[in-house]
């Protein structure tokens, strides 16, 4: 018996699924390829990274970014300095001194150094080392007749102390030289000011037994701290002045204090001359602005004006010099009322023509002088000086 015939029916339909499951096998495998291809291009849209991050080595340590150091007191001085290149810090230290660093400029002489104070102890001066301090010889002791001296723009000074007793016990007596004009005649110049012109030769020797005792040269705050018994200054101290800052006194004696770097004071009637300093060694102080002439009863205008109008003068005086620390009276005329102008006006000191030395307790606006005067020799200044 034979089989019976197929339709085909079912031959194409089986067909017909093969060829659909591989239409649907081949669109998911175009969709998935596009979504391959189109993942880092949707994200470079983005902006996101194309490369993937680098692997860490996990046997590396990263250190940490180290912070800058901060600046110390001293270093921050120096980083605001106008001039850095001249720019000197000067740090403090002592028993109870707590002050902050101090700006100098370099080969300059120091400018307002502090005068610290303590209980039951006097400033006995600044050193630059902490032995030279605890030693106190005065030739090692600084002050504002010295230059700065720094080692990469810094500085250190050390603090020296000494007890009141002491102090009172040394009885220091403090000359002051004053000076007027000066002359290269050996016989001297004529006329009713002969006194006050000194031989520049007779000057020169003068300037150099002073260099060659190397006596200590006070600044005129540390004269008002001794005053006051804050401040020790040993008995070999000595302050030279010159009055009316007179041609002379410019031509012949400033180049020898100069060379001798011998700090002195000029002062200065301000309304005569303006100039600035001729010398670093050279500290321009008032000796009145126009109060260097006679006034109504022939003695100087300084006794012969009120308080105000002595304040107003020296004030005037102060603004060109740019200090008020000294006076120097013309004619050494002064008085009740001119000592008041005088402190009225700030000043805290006033120098006088009475002879005399400079005392723990002096009176600070009559201090007295040695005048110096012609035919005054080197045996003179050591019997007046020591």
């Amino acid at each position: 018996m034979s089989a019976a015939p197929s339709n085909g029916r079912g031959s194409r339909t089986s067909s017909k699924a093969v060829r659909r499951l591989l239409i649907g096998l081949v669109a998911i495998l175009a969709i998935a390829l596009v979504a391959i291809i189109a993942v880092p291009f949707v994200r470079a849209l983005a902006g996101e990274a194309q490369e993937p991050p680098a692997e860490i080595d996990p046997t590396i340590s990263v250190a940490p970014t180290p912070s800058p150091s901060p600046l110390t007191p001293a270093q921050q001085l120096l980083e605001d300095a106008a001039d850095p290149a001249t720019a000197c810090a000067v740090t403090f230290f002592g028993e109870g001194v707590e002050l902050a660093p101090m700006l100098q400029t370099e080969g300059m002489l120091y400018s307002g150094l502090p005068i610290p104070e303590r209980a039951g102890a006097v400033f006995a001066g600044w050193y630059p080392t902490l032995e030279t301090a605890q030693a106190q010889a005065q030739t090692d002791r600084v002050n504002g007749s010295r230059p700065a001296v720094c080692v990469n723009h810094e500085s250190a000074l050390y603090a020296a102390w000494t007890t009141p007793e002491q102090n009172l016990a040394t009885a220091a007596k403090i000359p002051i030289l004053m000076y007027h004009q000066f002359t290269t005649k050996p016989q001297g110049e004529s006329g009713w000011l002969r006194g006050n012109f000194v031989y520049v030769e007779d000057f020169k020797a003068q300037m150099d037994y002073v260099a060659a005792q190397e006596f200590y040269l006070p600044t005129w705050d540390e004269l008002d701290a001794f005053i006051d018994g804050r401040l020790f200054l040993p008995r070999h101290s000595l302050i030279i002045t010159d009055d009316d800052a007179d041609p002379t006194w410019l031509e012949l004696a400033v180049p020898v204090v100069t060379e001798r770097q011998l700090l002195t004071t000029s002062f200065v009637i301000t309304s005569a001359r303006q100039d600035p300093a001729p010398s670093p060694f050279v500290l321009q102080r008032s000796h009145t602005n126009d109060m260097h002439r006679a006034g109504d009863d022939g003695r100087g205008r300084m006794v012969n004006l009120s308080a105000d109008e002595v304040a107003a003068d020296l004030e005037e005086s102060a603004r060109i010099l740019g200090s008020r620390e000294v006076v120097a009276y013309p004619y050494g005329h002064h008085s009740p009322t001119a000592e008041q102008g005088a402190t009225q006006a700030g000043y805290l000191l006033a120098r006088t023509i009475e002879h005399g030395y400079v005392q723990v307790g002096t009176n600070k606006l009559q201090l007295p002088v040695i005048r110096m005067n012609y035919g005054d020799t080197v045996s003179k200044l050591k019997k007046d000086i020591g």
